[in-house]
């Protein structure tokens, strides 16, 4: 018997994505008992996502085999992630699926969540314009002119949790374990990764 009290995340991954902004999520997520997915995006091998240093991430399943009724009518997710890594971001970013999952999902109450280049497909969905947002330097300029751009390491408005890059992913991670569980539950987990003090 499925447990409904379970949340459920969805993590995008294309050729491309950034390996650490990738796996640290679903690993710390996953730490907390939140239900991972990852579903891989337009992929060259459709047994992997070849990520950004040449690192073979394997989807749980394609990303056009999640049912059209779980992501347009009511979606199933809790939060949806994308990854950053500039190619893989651009991948998911002008996937227009994708969009049109964000836009519903964030419309619906849910959590859209990204880090480093991943957040330009925030823009693309066109969620929260005018809120605060953060990402990898690289992609400021896309960003800055649309929303109130941040410095800060992560940032969390209206449902929108946007990081800067790799050295961010654990905070990253640990900032959506406790936007859908609570500071406890963040701190029960943190203790035995052993993590410095400032991450």
């Amino acid at each position: 018997m499925t447990n409904l009290n379970v949340k459920k995340a969805l993590m995008l991954v294309a050729d491309g994505s950034e390996e650490m902004e990738t796996v640290i999520p679903i690993d710390v997520l996953r730490r907390a008992q939140i239900d991972v997915t990852v579903a891989g995006i337009a992929l060259q091998n459709e047994n992997y996502a070849k990520c950004s240093r040449g690192v073979m991430i394997v989807p749980d399943q394609s990303f056009s085999n999640i049912s059209e009724e779980n992501l347009f009518k009511k979606c199933i997710y809790d939060v949806i992630i994308i990854p950053g890594g500039l190619a893989g971001a651009r991948t998911i970013s002008s996937n227009s699926e994708v969009q049109r999952l964000l836009a519903s999902a964030h419309q619906s109450g849910k959590f859209i969540a990204a880090i480093c280049a991943g957040t330009i497909a925030i823009k693309s969905a066109n969620i929260n314009k005018g809120g605060k947002i953060t990402s990898h330097p690289v992609v400021k300029a896309d960003l800055e002119n649309d929303y109130d751009y941040q410095e800060e390491r992560v940032v969390v408005d209206n449902k929108v949790i946007s990081s800067r890059g790799p050295g961010t992913a654990f905070l990253f991670a640990l900032t959506i374990v406790e936007q859908l569980l609570g500071k406890e539950k963040r701190d029960e987990i943190s203790s035995p990764m052993i993590l410095a003090s400032t991450l």
